[in-house]
């Protein structure tokens, strides 16, 4: 694909998937002139988790004010715009419709093209996002890690918009798994930087956890039996009458995580003969992940991107960049765009 620069092109984005609420304007798919989220975490963590019913409520509360605070920050009129991009799934149904029905009548009002953007494809195309121009400009082909509340993958990216997926997750998510271990060890809500930081105080060796590498050759994952040997490793402490040390089984579940998916990252990257390789998604804030991956991409040679922090959980830069791309190669979309609560990445980004 051939990048436009003839005219600055705008991009409203606008996210609502699951418990944030967020709106930025994107120039360019890379310059953020404005990123605001409205986090319903405190709301829902008396609940231990996300209470979709909820989650929409505070949606439908919020998103016209952060809609415009995003506009207003960024400095843009709503005529500057040259379209709208918005998170159509996967997600809550519920938190996915409020963001859908608001851009479709935005869209509508103000007379622009609409863009439905898969969630997974915000998160990878976040490592476009730099702070101004003159920085690094990542560029495919690339390998990228996409690791999240609901998504591990391994995805080969050959070009803006064209994907290859190598590997995904058989059972459980990295950043599932995080938070189930979390609530079984006390931790509650959210999981995984609760995991994060308790891990830091704690012996990664001290409990030899099963690292699941599957057949030879495969780049899939699978984190069920590793939740379940935590949990295993629970309740015999508690039948023998053990002391538990969550800090020793914080540290050494994580480093179990984090040794399947450096391991099978780096072979993806060998395999292909690439030498970027990326991270996307919640679970890539995680800094034992991110030293680990940092060394052995040094020692193979390998150049890393990750995004900062306010990029890899969920935000609506992500999806504003996406919408770049999607709109200079032609997409759109009309106004019988739905939410879809489950969009498979196979089918959002197009498996070749």
């Amino acid at each position: 694909m051939e990048l436009t620069k003839d005219k600055d092109i705008l991009v409203l984005g606008i996210e609502s998937s699951c418990d944030e609420t967020a709106a930025s304007v994107v120039k360019n798919g890379r310059i953020v002139l404005s990123n605001v989220i409205s986090s319903q975490i405190e709301t829902h963590k008396i609940y231990g988790g996300v209470v979709p019913e909820i989650a929409s409520r505070k949606h439908v509360e919020s998103i016209s004010d952060i809609v415009d605070c995003a506009m207003e920050t960024a400095h843009v009129k709503f005529e500057d715009l040259s379209c709208i991009a918005v998170t159509c799934g996967p997600g809550l149904v519920g938190a996915l419709l409020v963001g859908v029905a608001y851009a479709k009548a935005l869209a509508f009002a103000i007379n622009k093209p609409i863009l439905g953007i898969h969630h997974i494809e915000g998160h990878i195309n976040a490592n476009y996002i730099v702070e101004c121009e003159e920085d690094f400009l990542l560029e495919p082909p690339f390998m990228c890690l996409v690791v999240s509340g609901g998504h591990t993958h391994l995805v080969h990216v050959k070009d803006y918009g064209v994907y290859e997926i190598l590997g995904k997750t058989r059972d459980d998510a990295a950043g599932e798994a995080y938070d189930k271990v979390a609530r079984a060890i006390g931790l509650g809500y959210p999981g995984g930087p609760k995991i994060d930081t308790l891990a830091r105080s704690g012996r990664s060796d001290a409990i030899l956890f099963p690292r699941v590498m599957l057949e030879a050759g495969s780049y899939d994952f699978s984190f069920s039996g590793l939740k379940s040997a935590v949990l295993n490793h629970i309740n015999k402490c508690n039948m023998m009458n053990e002391e538990i040390n969550t800090a020793d089984i914080a540290a050494s579940f994580q480093r179990a995580v984090v040794d399947v998916l450096v391991k099978k990252a780096i072979s993806a990257c060998i395999n292909r003969n690439l030498n970027q390789l990326v991270l996307a998604g919640g679970v890539s804030c995680n800094s034992a992940l991110r030293e680990a991956m940092t060394i052995e991409c040094a020692k193979n040679g390998i150049k890393l991107q990750m995004p900062k922090p306010i990029f890899c959980t969920d935000n609506a830069a992500m999806i504003a960049a996406t919408g770049y791309f999607d709109f200079i190669n032609g997409k759109r979309d009309d106004y019988t765009l739905n939410a879809y609560p489950s969009y498979p990445l196979e089918q959002g980004l197009g498996k070749l």
